[in-house]
């Protein structure tokens, strides 16, 4: 499991050029899913993200959760991030877990989220979806944790 995590001022999903959903001072978390991916991998990425200290405090820190500064977070389904570009010029997406499974994960890992008291907002799995955001930093990390 892949997820692509980016602090941001606001974030939002557009659909067919009707807003979806947008949240604003906290993560866009895009999130691939690996055939090999289970609720383990899941859980371990929401409390490694929820807990994740990239918020600056008063100091100019980072030194604060999503958590602590009561932010809000955007999860995107994203099977490109499951890719493998090591051999030629097309990426493939043979580790990709099929639709089915890939959406029960990554409704699994939004259910854990909102566990945790935080404001979720999604996009629609599977869709086309126009993501916008305002990154604040930029600040931008990469988690994996694999099966």
């Amino acid at each position: 499991m892949r997820a692509v995590i980016q602090r941001v001022k606001q974030a939002s999903v557009t659909i067919d050029n009707n807003l979806y959903s947008s949240i604003g001072q906290g993560l866009l978390v895009l999130l691939g899913v690996e055939k090999s991916d289970s609720e383990d991998q899941a859980e371990f990425l929401v409390k490694k993200i929820s807990e994740l200290r990239i918020f600056e405090d008063e100091n100019e820190k980072m030194n604060l959760s999503v958590q602590d500064i009561n932010g809000e977070i955007l999860v995107v389904s994203q099977f490109t991030l499951a890719c493998e570009c090591k051999k030629g010029k097309r990426p493939s997406f043979d580790n990709a877990a099929k639709p089915d499974v890939a959406n029960e994960l990554y409704e699994f890992f939004v259910k854990k989220l909102q566990d945790k008291n935080i404001f979720v907002k999604t996009g629609q799995f599977g869709a086309m979806m126009d993501v916008g955001l305002i990154n604040d930093g930029p600040v931008t990390f990469i988690l994996e944790k694999s099966g």
